[in-house]
C-alpha cells in the first residue's frame, strides 16, 4: 500500500505472447504512425517491438557505458546523501513521522515487482517506472513524488547513476535506515529513455477492471492469463481489499499465492516479503480519491510531470489519498522489528471501511499504546489497519505456519527477509557477474543461474580441426549450437550458451532441442573438449561457427568466425530444474519449428524470440536466411530451404523468395508451395515464418539487400556479426 510495496489499489489455448497483438494499446491518430498503420491493416506483422532496441534515442550517446561510468561512483557518498534524504522531510511533501523511508520503499518495491518468470519482463532493471504506463498506474500515485525527492541526488551524481539503480538503493537504503541489516545491492541497471512496448500488461481497456478478465475462472487464479502476474490492470500485486474488491481472505491467499509465484516467490518468501513491506510505512486513504486529479501522463502542463493533484486541504502529510485504505500495520512504521505480527497475532479482526471508502481490517479492542501514531501530531492515535492480503497471512494454514515461526523469531524472519528483497530488486539483474558496486553479495544464489569460470588457455585451432573432421555434419554443429544460446533472453539476462545447460536437464529433453540428434553431437563434442581442456559450452559454440565457416567456404566466401574462450560449464546442482522450465521454447522461427498452432501466427512467435535475443529486425533476417540454407531447420525439414546448394552459405533464399519466376500457393496441410509459373510443378515448401520475408513490406526490404547480386559478401559477413551476437548474448565478461 501507499507507504509500502503493495497498494490498493495461463490458461491453455490462449495467446502466449499476447503483446505482439498491441492489445493495449490505443491506436494513434497521427498519419504514418505505426499505430496508424496497425489500426488500417490489423493483420499487419508489427515490427515495433524490435525497435525497442534503436540507440538513437539514448541522449548519452552510443559510445557511453554506463556499467563503466559508475564504476567511478563515490558509492559511501552516494549511500550517505540517500541515508540522509530519508528524515529531510521537505515542505513540498512532507515525510510521514519526518521519514521517507516507507515511500521510497514502496517506489522501489513497485519497480522490481512488476517482474514475471514466464517472459522474464517487468522488474526495476530499466527505470521504466518514468514512463507510461507504469507511471500512471493506480497502485502507483504518489511515487511521482518519490522520484521527484531523489532528483537532488540524480542530478548531483549525474550520469555515474542510473534512476534505475537509485530507485531500488533508495529503498534498500530506507530498510537500512530503519534497523534492517540488510543482504547487499548491486549497481549495474541501465536507464532506457522511453516506454517499453515489448511488455504486455493485459487487455482491459480500463484501470482496475476486475480480475475476471484475465481469468478463465477468478476462482481458479493458475487459469490467470499468461504472461500476466497481477489480478488487474494498474496493480502490482492482487486487490488488498480482496478478489475484485470482496474480502475473502482465503480466497485472497490463493490469487496471492498464485501472483508471487509468477514472480519467482516461494510461500515463505511471499510470507517474510507481505511482512516486511508492512512492517514499516502506511496506507493513505484519508479522503475521497475520485476527486484526484488526473495521472501523470493526463496532468496539465503546470504539474510538470506530477500527477494526482488532490484538493483534500493541504492535499498531503495527514491528508494524502493513495490506495484509499487508511493506516498503519505496526505501532512504530518507520522502525525494523515484529510489530507486524505482533499485531496480527495478538487482536481480533473486523472489517471496516477506510474514510475512503475501502475495505480494511481493523482490531478489536486494541490497547492504547499499540495505536500507531497520527503521521503529524504524536499526540493522536489512531487504529492500525490490515489488508485482505495481510489476513491471508493467518487465515491460509500455511502462510499461518510460516507466520508463526517468524513471530517466534524474529532474527529468521529478518534474515528471510533481506534475502527476499535481495532476490526481489534484483532478479531481473541476470548472474552475479553483472553485478557491480561494493555491496554485491559473494554468495552464489540458485536463482542467479550460478556458472563456474571457464578455461582460456587451451588450444582453441587444434580444437576447431578436431571437431571440422568429426563426422558430424553442417546442420548438426550448427543447430547444436543455436538451440545452446537461443534460450537467452535479454528481460532478465537468463539463459544462453554459456554454462552449456543445453546437456543437462530439464534442457536435454525438450522436444525443440531434438534430444536424439543432440545426444548425438554431444557425444562426439564432450570427449574433444574435455582433451582440449576446453569447456563444453565453448566447444559447443565453437562447433557452430565451425559448421558457418564450412558453409561460407563452400559459398566461396571465406571467413573465420569470431571466437572468445572462457565460457564454464554449469552441473545439475547448479541448475533449477523447474525455475528453467519457463525458458522452454514453444516455436523457434529461426529453425522453422512450432510445438502446436497457438493464438498468434509463427511469425509473430519469431518476433517475440527475436525480441528476447536482442536482435534487430535486420539481424534476424540474415540468420533466418542463412541458417534455412545451411539445412539447420527442426528435423531436418526442408520448408524454406530454396536452394540447390544446402550447406552453402548463399542468398539463395533471398534470390528465389523474390525471384517472379515463382508463384505461392497455400496447401491443405497448413504450408505453402514455391512453384515454376512456367511449368506449374512445385519446387520448393515453406512456412508463414519463411514467406513473411516476401509479403511484408518492412523485411521485404532487408530480403531484397540479400537479394542483389552485389551483396553476397555483406551477407556473409552480417550473417557471421549476427551469429556472433548470438553466442556472445550472455558474455557479460566481454562488454
Amino acid at each position: 500500500m501507499d507507504s509500502s510495496p503493495h497498494s490498493a489499489g495461463a490458461s491453455g489455448g490462449k495467446c502466449p505472447f499476447p503483446h505482439l497483438h498491441g492489445a493495449a494499446a490505443k491506436p494513434s491518430a497521427a498519419t504514418g504512425s505505426s499505430q496508424a498503420n496497425h489500426a488500417w491493416w490489423p493483420k499487419q506483422l508489427d515490427l515495433d517491438i524490435l525497435h525497442q532496441h534503436d540507440t538513437k534515442t539514448n541522449p548519452l550517446g552510443a559510445e557511453f557505458s554506463y556499467r563503466e561510468a559508475v564504476k567511478s561512483l563515490d558509492f559511501d557518498a552516494l549511500k550517505r546523501d540517500v541515508h540522509a534524504l530519508m528524515t529531510d522531510s521537505q515542505d513540498w511533501w512532507p515525510a510521514d513521522w519526518g521519514h521517507y523511508g516507507g515511500l521510497m520503499i514502496r517506489m522501489a518495491w513497485h519497480s522490481a515487482g512488476t517482474y514475471r518468470v514466464s517472459d522474464g519482463r517487468g522488474g526495476g532493471g530499466t527505470g521504466n517506472q518514468r514512463f507510461a504506463p507504469l507511471n500512471s498506474w493506480p497502485d502507483n500515485v504518489s511515487l511521482d513524488k518519490a522520484r521527484r525527492l531523489l532528483w537532488p541526488i540524480k542530478k548531483k551524481y549525474g550520469n555515474k547513476i542510473s534512476w534505475a539503480d537509485l530507485m531500488i538503493l533508495a529503498g534498500t537504503i530506507a530498510y537500512e535506515n530503519m534497523g534492517l541489516k540488510t543482504f547487499g545491492f548491486a549497481f549495474g541497471r541501465e536507464d532506457i529513455w522511453h516506454p517499453e512496448k515489448d511488455i504486455y500488461w493485459g487487455s482491459e481497456k480500463e484501470w482496475l477492471a476486475p480480475s475476471d478478465h484475465r481469468y478463465g475462472d477468478v476462482n481458479q487464479p493458475e487459469t490467470m492469463e499468461n504472461p500476466l502476474a497481477a489480478v488487474q490492470m494498474g496493480l502490482i500485486y492482487v486487490n488488498p481489499q480482496g478478489v475484485n474488491g470482496q474480502p475473502d481472505p482465503l480466497k485472497t491467499a490463493q490469487q496471492v499465492r498464485e501472483t508471487f509465484a509468477r514472480m519467482a516467490m516461494n510461500d515463505e518468501e511471499t510470507v517474510a516479503l507481505t511482512a516486511g513491506g508492512h512492517t514499516v510505512g502506511k496506507a493513505h486513504g484519508n479522503g475521497d480519491a475520485s476527486k484526484l486529479g488526473p495521472d501523470p501522463e493526463a496532468a496539465d502542463l503546470t504539474e510538470q510531470g506530477l500527477g494526482w493533484h488532490n484538493p483534500n486541504k493541504s492535499g498531503k502529510g495527514r491528508h494524502t489519498v493513495t490506495s484509499g485504505l487508511e493506516g498503519a500495520w505496526t505501532t512504530h512504521p518507520t522502525k525494523w522489528d515484529n510489530g507486524y505480527f505482533h499485531m496480527l497475532f495478538s487482536y481480533d479482526w473486523e472489517l471496516k471501511k477506510s474514510p475512503a471508502g475501502a475495505w480494511q481490517w481493523e482490531p478489536i479492542n486494541i490497547k492504547e499504546e499499540d495505536k500507531p501514531v497520527d503521521v503529524e501530531d504524536p499526540s493522536i492515535r489512531y487504529n492500525p489497519m490490515m489488508t485482505d492480503a495481510d489476513m491471508a497471512m493467518i487465515k491460509d494454514p500455511i502462510y499461518r505456519k510460516i507466520s508463526e515461526r517468524f513471530h517466534k523469531d524474529q532474527a529468521y524472519f529478518s534474515e528471510v527477509f533481506a534475502r527476499a528483497w535481495f532476490k526481489l530488486t534484483h532478479r531481473d539483474m541476470g548472474p552475479k557477474t553483472r553485478y557491480l558496486g561494493p555491496d554485491a553479495p559473494k554468495e552464489d544464489l540458485i536463482w542467479q543461474d550460478p556458472v563456474p569460470a571457464g578455461r582460456t588457455g587451451y588450444d582453441v585451432a587444434a580444437l576447431k580441426a578436431k571437431i571440422d573432421a568429426s563426422s558430424l555434419t553442417t546442420a548438426e554443429l550448427v543447430a547444436t549450437a543455436w538451440d545452446s544460446a537461443r534460450t537467452f533472453r535479454g528481460s532478465d539476462f537468463r539463459g544462453g550458451a554459456n554454462g552449456a545447460r543445453l546437456r543437462l536437464a530439464p534442457q536435454r529433453d525438450w522436444v525443440g532441442n531434438e534430444p536424439v540428434r543432440l545426444q548425438k553431437v554431444l557425444a562426439v563434442l564432450e570427449p574433444l573438449a574435455a582433451a582440449a581442456g576446453a569447456s563444453i559450452a565453448d566447444t559447443i559454440v565453437l562447433a557452430g561457427n565451425v559448421g558457418i565457416e564450412r558453409a561460407a567456404k563452400a559459398a566461396g566466401f571465406p571467413i573465420e568466425v569470431p571466437f572468445a574462450p572462457g565460457r564454464g560449464d554449469a552441473t545439475q546442482e547448479m541448475t533449477d530444474v523447474a525455475s528453467f522450465g519457463v525458458l522452454l521454447p514453444l516455436a523457434d522461427g529461426y529453425r522453422n519449428w512450432q510445438l502446436k498452432p497457438f493464438a498468434v501466427t509463427a511469425e509473430e512467435m519469431l518476433l517475440d524470440r527475436t525480441q528476447l535475443l536482442g536482435l534487430t529486425a535486420n539481424e534476424m533476417t540474415v540468420l533466418v536466411g542463412g541458417l534455412r540454407v545451411l539445412g539447420a531447420n527442426h528435423g531436418g525439414v526442408k520448408h524454406g530451404v530454396f536452394t540447390d546448394r544446402e550447406g552453402a552459405l548463399t542468398t539463395d533464399f533471398f534470390v528465389n523468395l523474390t525471384d517472379m519466376a515463382y508463384t505461392w500457393h497455400a496447401t491443405p496441410d497448413g504450408h505453402y508451395e514455391i512453384r515454376d509459373r512456367k511449368s506449374g510443378r512445385a519446387k520448393w515448401t515453406a512456412t508463414r515464418v519463411d514467406l513473411v520475408f516476401g509479403s511484408n513490406s518492412v523485411l521485404r526490404a532487408y530480403a531484397e539487400v540479400y537479394a542483389q547480386d552485389d551483396n553476397r559478401d555483406k551477407f556473409v559477413r552480417d550473417f557471421v556479426a549476427a551469429w556472433t551476437k548470438v553466442m556472445n548474448a550472455d558474455r557479460y565478461d566481454l562488454v
